[in-house]
């Protein structure tokens, strides 16, 4: 069977999930929510694959995923050896998050707790990522653990500083086409901006989309900075955002943080 999931074309059709959005997030240590009243729930450990399935099919297309499929080195890979990379590389991010961070699922009842890093050694060996080493091409490789990883990391550290591992990290955010436009992106936002904000915590975020900034920033995100990835034949931008807590209220019974109205979430 032969399958366009946008930019990729696919010639075996990869075992897909009803999940309507995934997030992966980087959040530090604080107590959450019930969350079943927003249909946000836990995915379980093992259910990584379902799941990183849909969130290769919403960056099928992202210019970020693609700097590290579009080598020179890789001019003679097929498509459907393309979308296995792309595919591994999201499984093996999937996994790093069910490990040390949070993977929300609106639409298929699942969700994560806030965990730690997900890019020290353990957690990468653990994950799987230290396999694309030899998965990625030459170029891929020096382009994911020479210049991507490290310059995240970097700027994450030098924008947020002493606050680094005292903030939430919107990692990966994607809604599939067929479930666009029905709120689950803004629901989830809002789940981790009401953490943040109980806890007086920063989210910080990159984002290589030009709508994004407008998005996010209904949210109350700010654009800090740009940073670029340039070993590729055309420099990709990334906008690095950061949304600073806002004031909170209590409800009536003074047990449960509100968003106050004059909020932009």
């Amino acid at each position: 069977m032969e399958k366009i999931a946008s930019a990729i074309t696919i010639e075996s059709e990869p075992k897909t999930t009803s999940t309507n959005l995934f997030a992966l997030i980087k959040a530090p240590k604080v107590a959450t929510p019930d969350s079943s009243h927003d249909q946000l729930r836990v995915l379980p450990a093992g259910g990584d694959r379902p799941s990183a399935t849909s969130l290769a099919y919403c960056f099928a297309d992202d210019e970020v995923s693609r700097y590290f499929l579009d080598t020179p080195d890789t001019a003679h890979w097929s498509a459907l050896d393309k979308w296995h990379l792309h595919l591994c590389i999201m499984r093996s991010i999937t996994s790093a998050h069910f490990l040390k961070g949070l993977a929300v699922v609106v639409g298929a009842k699942y969700e994560m707790p806030p965990g730690q890093n997900m890019d020290d050694s353990w957690t990468m060996f653990r994950c799987g990522m230290w396999t694309l080493k030899w998965k990625l091409s030459t170029e891929g490789k020096a382009r994911w653990f020479e210049e991507f990883l490290p310059l995240l990391h970097k700027t994450k550290a030098e924008v947020l500083g002493e606050r680094d591992d005292k903030s939430w990290y919107l990692v990966y955010l994607g809604t599939l086409p067929e479930a666009r436009g029905k709120g689950y992106a803004k629901k989830t936002i809002e789940y981790v901006t009401r953490i943040a904000d109980a806890n007086g915590q920063a989210c910080y975020l990159e984002s290589s989309n030009d709508i994004n900034p407008i998005i996010y920033g209904k949210h109350g995100f700010k654009v800090v900075k740009k940073i670029h990835l340039t070993r590729g034949e055309k420099p990709i931008e990334l906008d690095i955002m950061v949304r600073e807590p806002k004031p909170i209220q209590l409800n009536i019974m003074g047990s449960e943080p509100i968003v106050p109205a004059s909020s932009p979430v």
